[in-house]
């Protein structure tokens, strides 16, 4: 038995498919089909129901899973923890960030960490929160920017800035007359995001309201409800970062009396062997953000 084998595996349950395996794997579907084949005959057991249309583990496979994981994971970690004695700051670092500062963000701090961490190989990718953290605590991030707490002792966070909420409102919204926008206003015809975005949950909680909105639209992505907003369907609350997107499609936008926002964060596990190059990316990010806040509230952004 060896990693490589083990690594197959988890790609074979990951996609469901032996040829997409194999692509993520970066080898040919007969060389991975053949020893995933042999590590079944190692084992003794069945590990995955073929069929011409799908494959799935089977109850065996599923048994194993969680100690295959465990294993390549420790494995990595002998490797991360060696990169780290060479040097910490090099290689590659995979970060995941939430949708709602993605595009935002990324472009406003990728060049500053390329001039600062030359050798840092940052690798974005973008999720909803609970598959960052799921996949952070799996190993397959380093870190995570995220916009809420993390819980549990096996990962730690840091606080990298503050964002403010804005209103953005249809150029002819009675609001849109306002110099300062209560958050509670927005209630009446507010949209927002689909479940499993903390923007939705943040959002809602700003404008005193703890549950759903009616029957009012779900988007599934920020820029849908940028767009929506500014064909007059309704009004909403964005993250400060989003100004420039949100006045490219013509919203007004106004500060919010009682400057609503949020907290984004790093967050890596606790026992993560690179801290340095989780402090080092925290600090480049900061630094890039330091004074937004400020900026973004007074509406200079």
């Amino acid at each position: 038995m060896n990693l490589r084998d083990l690594r197959y595996l988890l790609a074979v349950a990951e996609h469901g498919h032996f040829g997409r395996a194999a692509e993520a794997c970066g080898v040919s579907q007969p060389t991975l089909s053949v020893q995933v084949r042999k590590l079944e005959e190692l084992l003794g057991v069945a590990l995955f129901e073929r069929t011409s249309k799908a494959v799935a583990p089977t109850a065996a496979c599923e048994r194993l899973l969680g100690h295959v994981r465990m294993a390549v994971a420790e494995a990595d970690s002998i490797l991360a923890v060696a990169a780290n004695l060479r040097d910490p700051l090099a290689g590659r670092f995979r970060l995941g960030i939430i949708p709602t500062l993605a595009p935002y963000l990324l472009p406003l701090v990728f060049a500053a960490l390329k001039d600062a961490l030359p050798a840092l190989e940052v690798e974005p990718w973008e999720d909803q929160t609970t598959a960052l953290l799921d996949r952070l605590r799996a190993h397959e991030l380093d870190a995570a920017l995220l916009a809420t707490a993390v819980d549990g002792p096996d990962l730690a966070s840091e606080v990298l800035f503050d964002e403010p909420f804005l209103a953005a409102l249809p150029p002819e919204h009675p609001l849109a007359a306002r110099a300062v926008v209560a958050e509670e206003d927005l209630a009446e015809d507010m949209l927002v995001l689909a479940e499993g975005h903390c923007l939705r949950d943040q959002a809602l909680a700003a404008c005193g309201r703890g549950g759903a909105l009616g029957g009012a639209l779900r988007a599934a992505s920020l820029s849908t409800l940028l767009n929506m907003v500014a064909a007059g369907y309704g009004t909403t609350m964005i993250p400060g970062l989003a100004a420039g997107a949100a006045q490219d499609v013509g919203i007004v936008l106004r500060p919010l009396a009682a400057q609503a926002g949020r907290t984004v964060r790093i967050a890596w596990r606790a026992r993560y062997p690179r801290r340095s190059a989780v402090d080092a990316v925290g600090e480049v990010i900061a630094a890039r953000l330091r004074g937004f806040a400020a900026g973004a509230t007074a509406g200079t952004i």
